[in-house]
């Protein structure tokens, strides 16, 4: 039977990573990452983690693009553009994102797609880009 949606293995990746980014407990990303060739583009400095310490240099970027926030949820909308190639998935996934930055509240919503390679028996991340589509103040 041929999926027309992401499963629950291949979701995993995407809530690990929401997790790291709402607590900055890098518990959650524990396997992942795909061994080799993790690319990562994001919204912060230096914007394109890639090469051997590409993860490490991302976590660390992490930390420092959320310092000031808190009270991160994460809410996921419908998968998007879903195919599997072999060992290979692509999606994208619409995200909000809601919390506080420096005290005062915020809602942000962005994409992210998303390329697993299954590794194993399991799918890990090979490369990810974040865009943020739309970001504002709100009331508590």
């Amino acid at each position: 039977m041929e999926l027309d949606v992401p499963d629950d293995a291949m979701m995993a990746v995407p809530t690990a990573i929401a997790g790291f980014i709402a607590t900055g407990d890098a518990i959650h990303l524990d396997g992942m990452f795909s061994e080799a060739g993790v690319t990562i583009v994001e919204n912060f400095a230096p914007y394109l983690f890639e090469g051997p310490d590409a993860v490490h240099r991302w976590k660390e970027g992490m930390h420092q693009h959320a310092i000031g926030l808190e009270d991160l949820q994460s809410t996921f909308g419908d998968p998007q553009d879903f195919s599997v190639d072999g060992d290979r998935a692509f999606f994208t996934l619409p995200t909000s994102w809601r919390g506080r930055v420096h005290g005062t509240p915020f809602y942000e919503e962005g994409g992210w797609a998303f390329l697993l390679l299954r590794e194993g028996a399991q799918w890990r991340l090979r490369s990810y880009g974040w865009a943020v589509t739309h970001i504002a103040v709100v009331d508590d």
